[in-house]
Formats: structure tokens, sequence, C-alpha cells
């Protein structure tokens, strides 16, 4: 082993910088689930910048200081508080913000979304389950972003009202009736944000023998 690591020196060094810069910088997420569709897909490559909030010791989980503050409708990927999964999801609501739904309208601090720009379409559900899908645009609290719903899916389609602890956030999925998000593992505390995902790095169609969606490639999120 000795011999082995004085001959490969170089390369173990690389490792030991990349290991460091992916746990302390930049790191780059493969997106296996649909929870956040139609803004992100399965097969997607997210880059999560680890700087946007806080610096963070290499390895560690331990904060050393502060950059900036999340911001509603961010993307940012965190450690599940339910069971310590690493999950990519929105940022819709604040801390001290009062966040509800009903019947699939999300409502913050009073404010009911708008839906606008209503597109049907088809939604892969499961091996060979296709079922109606439904698009829009949801504009609330300043922000705007496509979701989508799927009606005949069990979800979780009314909450609330709940007002967002002090350092905590609350989290959607895009895909409102796929996803497990703060419905159903709680609100995420700021020391288990991980980063802020701001591009796709590079796309492959998982249900079709990994080819590549080019048209993905290095494409920003919003």
């Amino acid at each position: 082993m000795k011999n082995w690591l004085k001959q490969n020196r170089g390369f173990v060094i690389f490792l030991v910088c990349l290991g460091l810069f992916r746990t302390a910088m930049a790191d780059w997420n493969p997106v296996p689930t649909g929870s956040m569709r139609p803004t992100i897909l399965e097969g997607d490559v997210v880059l999560v910048n680890r700087l946007a909030y806080d610096v963070k010791l290499p390895l560690t989980g331990i904060t050393l200081g502060r950059l900036g503050d999340p911001q509603r409708g961010d993307i940012v990927t965190f450690n599940s508080p339910k069971d310590g999964s690493r999950l990519i999801k929105r940022l819709v609501a604040l801390p001290g913000d009062v966040v509800a739904m009903r019947d699939d309208v999300l409502y913050i601090n009073g404010q009911a979304a708008r839906y606008s720009d209503l597109t049907p379409a088809a939604e892969q559900f499961g091996t060979g389950i296709t079922v109606p899908a439904l698009r829009a645009t949801e504009t609330v609290a300043g922000q705007q972003r496509t979701v989508q719903f799927l009606d005949r899916v069990g979800a979780k389609r009314s909450f609330g009202p709940l007002v967002v602890p002090s350092e905590h956030y609350f989290m959607l999925g895009d895909n409102r009736d796929n996803s497990e998000d703060s419905r159903y593992i709680g609100v995420v505390p700021r020391d288990r944000i991980i980063g802020r995902a701001n591009h796709i790095l590079v796309s492959a169609d998982i249900t079709d023998h990994w080819q590549p969606r080019l048209g993905r490639f290095a494409s920003a999120l919003n």
C-alpha cells in the first residue's frame, strides 16, 4: 500500500482536492426521481452551489459563517429531517411566513397563488403507467414557476395554515402530487440545507436507454 500511494501520489492528491471541493464549494448531483418535474427531470445532473448560504467545514455539516439567506423560489438541496436522505425541492416559505394549501392552491401569508398557462400533459408514473397531468405557471409572493398536478394520484392537497418557525424553511416539489416534501417530512432546519441548485450540467433520459438530452445541457434553473 505504501508503495502504491507513493507511485500514485498525484492521483491521490487530486481525489482529496476533488472531495474537498465537492463538500465545501460546489457539488453535482444526479436526480433519480420526478418530484421536481417539469423543472428538473429524472436523469438531470444539477450543479449545486454549496457557498450560496453558508461556509461549512469540509466533510462536515459544521457552519463556519453565513454568506447569505435562502430566498423564496430558490431550488435547494438538503438532508431530510425525517431520514437524512438528500432531497432537492423548491423553497416556498421563509421563517415567519404563514403557509397553507387548499385543494392544491398554495397560500403564502394569506395570498392565494394564481395559476395561468394551463397545459395538459402526460406523465409517466411508474413502469409502463402513464397518467394525465396539468402544468401551470404558479404566481405567488412575487415568484413565478411552472408546476404540475396529477389529479389521479393520491396526495396531500390541503394543509395548514402553518407558521414557519425561526431558522426553518418550507419546501415543495414542483411536481405537487408526486413529491415527498415539507407536507410529509416537516419544515427543514437551515443547518440541513446543503446549497442552491443553479444549473443542469448534463442530462440523460433514463427511460430511453440513457439517451442524452442535449437541449438540457448547461441550462439554467428557475
